[in-house]
């Protein structure tokens, strides 16, 4: 599989696009410039068959519908987030003075950590709150990559001053969840440089005594 990081919007989040040999793929946060994002999507000719939402800040979710409607495909999302992506007041546009951001209710709710098949994708769903109540985080084996959202970044770790979040509830999911996978797994941010666990767990100092 190969997988692509586009920065997207004002507060260049990070939207992923991961495909397979038959063109097939997944979205993971498509975050705004919804047309820019379709129209690589089709010039390289993928089919995308899912959005995965790691969490539903305003920054994380401006091009949902976009891409949604575009290709009619399901959009997942944690259950104690399932309210967010119709409500500014709760996904953080309303708060940032960024305007009315907003999509339509998620067709899928994850409310659980498991497997999640979809296609030939294979990915585990780990419940990772703190910098949000419904973070996710999307582990793929068989690629050696985590999409991680706004949990860990590059030699430092996500928000939780914002509303729901919580700073020792998500230390905990970053030493529960990411810190136990293999140490050459990469983690994908949802703003940033990619990283390692390994490059993480040696030199990010927000991670002192873990």
């Amino acid at each position: 599989m190969k997988w692509k990081q586009m920065p997207l919007g004002p507060l260049q989040t990070n939207c992923y696009i991961l495909w397979n040999d038959q063109k097939n793929c997944l979205i993971v946060d498509p975050g705004a410039e919804g047309e820019k994002l379709v129209s690589w999507l089709n010039e390289h000719n993928l089919k995308p068959l899912a959005i995965l939402l790691t969490h539903a800040h305003f920054d994380h979710i401006g091009a949902v519908d976009t891409v949604r409607h575009t290709y009619n495909i399901p959009v997942y999302i944690d259950e104690k987030e399932s309210e967010w992506l119709t409500d500014p007041g709760l996904n953080g546009s309303g708060l940032f003075g960024m305007g009315k951001i907003q999509a339509a209710p998620a067709d899928r709710i994850i409310t659980s950590e498991h497997t999640l098949t979809i296609d030939d994708f294979t990915l585990q769903v780990f419940k990772t709150p703190g910098h949000s109540p419904g973070s996710l985080s999307y582990y793929v084996q068989s690629e050696g990559i985590v999409f991680a959202g706004d949990t860990l970044f590059m030699g430092s770790i996500g928000r939780s001053d914002l509303p729901g979040g919580d700073h020792q509830e998500l230390l905990s999911s970053i030493h529960d969840h990411l810190l136990t996978l293999p140490e050459e797994t990469e983690v994908l941010p949802g703003h940033g440089p990619v990283t390692s666990v390994g490059n993480e767990m040696d030199g990010n100092p927000f991670l002192n005594g873990f």
